[in-house]
């Protein structure tokens, strides 16, 4: 596994993705939507505020960036976006909290032939890159499941689409561009956002897909068929992350569940070369499904919590790394945190300040892991 200094994934410490959004941003974007403010004057504070993430990042010592994703509404919704065809139906799995209480969200529907108006990542990409001073830029875009999973049988309309499978092969055209032209722009590392699968980890989400008519082993075996034609003839020196998120709104989640149930098939079988695993709280389980991690792929620990302020202890953090390292061998591991920080524009429950802090600990922890490896 390559060092923070090696310039190649995978690496030691590693960001997530999104970022939380800058006050002035947040301002900038509210003041366009009311006509306070010209397209033009927001989009150069979007600018400079890549620009100032990117270089924390930086400076912070991550070898590895993103752009924050501060362009997006949502880690999935900027994805549908920038495609026609789709309309917003409720999605069949709420999001829920400490207490319980459910919150239901929106979701994308195929009411007509889907079809990419644009490229969707490029612009971020070329943005970001064009700040880094010596970092790698990562790219991050929601995996296809996402298209599908969260209202399954309904997630297309039947006139659109008669046969679900067409509406499979019009999704893996739009990825199988999309990383084309990544390619092309000099990316080399891709992160595939996962959430339906962590969700098939919960024996309730499981219940309840069944419930919908999903069969879940099917469901896994059709996900990672889709990413396997996508990545058939993946770009020459590309590498393929996956990040497996139980749901991340505001420190809400939609799933529980430890990786046993997917873990096998999952890491054998899909065709990426890292997985970023959420092992913040009990609800990830324990490391044991570690086990199935083939010699050739990597695991990043994600350790540290996005959803809450508290800054971790790092003594714990060695602690449950040495814990995992058991399990999977250290050369094989990282660390991160458990998700990004705001996978929707408003963000999770915690200040810029506890964010930076908490990447520089990601940052601090790994160079005590792994200095000299």
């Amino acid at each position: 596994m390559a060092d923070a200094r090696a310039g190649t994934p995978p690496f030691r410490a590693e960001v997530i993705g999104s970022l939380l959004r800058p006050r002035r941003l947040k301002d900038a974007g509210r003041a366009v939507q009311e006509g306070r403010l010209p397209p033009a004057e927001y989009q150069a504070v979007l600018e400079a505020e890549i620009a100032r993430v990117v270089a924390r990042q930086e400076d912070i010592g991550l070898a590895v960036v993103t752009d924050g994703e501060l362009a997006r509404s949502s880690w999935f919704g900027f994805f549908f976006e920038g495609l026609g065809g789709f309309h917003l139906e409720p999605s069949h799995f709420a999001f829920k909290d400490a207490d319980g209480c459910a919150f239901e969200w929106p979701t994308c529907v195929a009411e007509a032939r889907i079809r990419r108006r644009a490229p969707i990542t490029l612009a971020e990409f070329e943005r970001a890159n064009a700040r880094v001073r010596r970092a790698l830029v990562k790219a991050t875009m929601p995996a296809p499941s996402a298209f599908h999973f969260f209202r399954l049988g309904k997630s297309v309309d039947p006139q659109a689409y008669p046969d679900v499978s067409l509406y499979f092969n019009d999704l893996v055209a739009v990825y199988r561009a999309e990383l084309a032209e990544l390619a092309q722009a000099g990316c080399r590392y891709v992160q595939l956002d996962e959430v339906p699968i962590a969700m098939l980890c919960d024996p309730d989400v499981r219940r309840q897909a069944e419930a919908q008519g999903g069969d879940p082993t099917a469901l896994l075996d059709t996900y990672i068929a889709l990413l396997q034609r996508i990545t058939a003839d993946r770009p020459a020196g590309m590498r393929l992350g996956m990040h497996l998120c139980r749901g991340n709104f505001r420190g809400r989640w939609m799933a529980a569940g430890g990786y046993e149930p997917v873990a096998e098939t999952l890491f054998n079988q899909m065709p990426v070369d890292t997985f970023f695993l959420e092992y913040d709280s009990d609800r990830a389980g324990d490391f044991r499904p570690l086990r199935f991690v083939p010699k050739d792929k990597t695991a990043v620990l994600g350790l540290v919590s996005s959803k809450c302020a508290e800054v971790e202890d790092q003594d714990v953090l060695l602690r449950r790394i040495d814990e995992a390292s058991r399990i999977l061998p250290l050369d094989q591991l990282g660390l991160s945190t458990q998700c990004g920080f705001a996978s929707v524009a408003g963000g999770n429950v915690l200040s810029e300040d506890a964010q930076w802090a908490k990447l520089e600990l990601v940052v601090d922890t790994a160079a005590r892991v792994w200095s000299g490896k």
